[in-house]
């Protein structure tokens, strides 16, 4: 790590590591929706709009903290990208599921639940990896990881299309699914990107 002779704020570790745990929260929500009714689909969407709300006060702690600190651990624009990155997860999950609820899907194709385990997977992966922030040690093995659970939710991704466009499904039920699985791919390429971030300001600080 870069020898540094002055002293940095430290506060954005753990409002980094808050971010990603309500990203687990939020993964977790996406699981007990695949097997939820109707009347319990609408309640999880209510707690994950509170956990959406609640990712979006952690980001906004951070901005406000890259704001008024005069020196930070790592380049501003990571520290926003990095933020920003964890902030767009949150708001794809809860799309997702606010899309599930007032579309009123019946059931969801066959696919999906594999969708949303990658992404459990990965926002495991994201929480267990921004303690390491602090030290930079040992985060290669996890940004390898979540690319490869990248490429696997494109590969789910494709095959999920495939599936809705093979005239099971009526055009309009078509239109709403694949809005659906559309958003949960933008969530796995999102936690890509957060994982591409931490690479990056890997390599700036080694």
């Amino acid at each position: 790590m870069r020898f540094r002779l002055t002293p940095r704020e430290t506060s954005f570790y753990d409002m980094f590591s808050a971010s990603a745990d309500h990203i687990v929260t939020g993964s977790k929500l996406l699981m007990e929706l695949l097997g939820a009714d109707s009347a319990s689909r609408v309640e999880i969407a209510e707690r994950m709009r509170a956990a959406e709300h609640a990712g979006d006060d952690a980001t906004h702690a951070i901005f406000h903290q890259l704001n008024s600190s005069f020196i930070t651990p790592f380049d501003r624009e990571d520290i926003y990208k990095l933020a920003s990155s964890l902030d767009d997860i949150m708001d794809f999950m809860e799309e997702a599921v606010d899309l599930v609820v007032l579309y009123q899907v019946q059931e969801l194709p066959k696919g999906v639940e594999q969708q949303i385990e990658v992404l459990a997977r990965a926002a495991e992966l994201t929480a267990e990896a921004m303690p390491g922030l602090r030290t930079m040690d040992n985060l290669t093995e996890y940004w390898i990881e979540v690319n490869r659970l990248e490429n696997q939710a494109d590969q789910i991704h494709r095959k999920l299309l495939a599936h809705l466009f093979n005239g099971k499904y009526d055009a309009m039920e078509v239109l709403k699914l694949k809005q659906i699985v559309d958003v949960l791919e933008e969530a796995a390429d999102a936690f890509e990107h957060v994982a591409n971030t931490v690479e990056t300001i890997a390599v700036k600080e080694s």
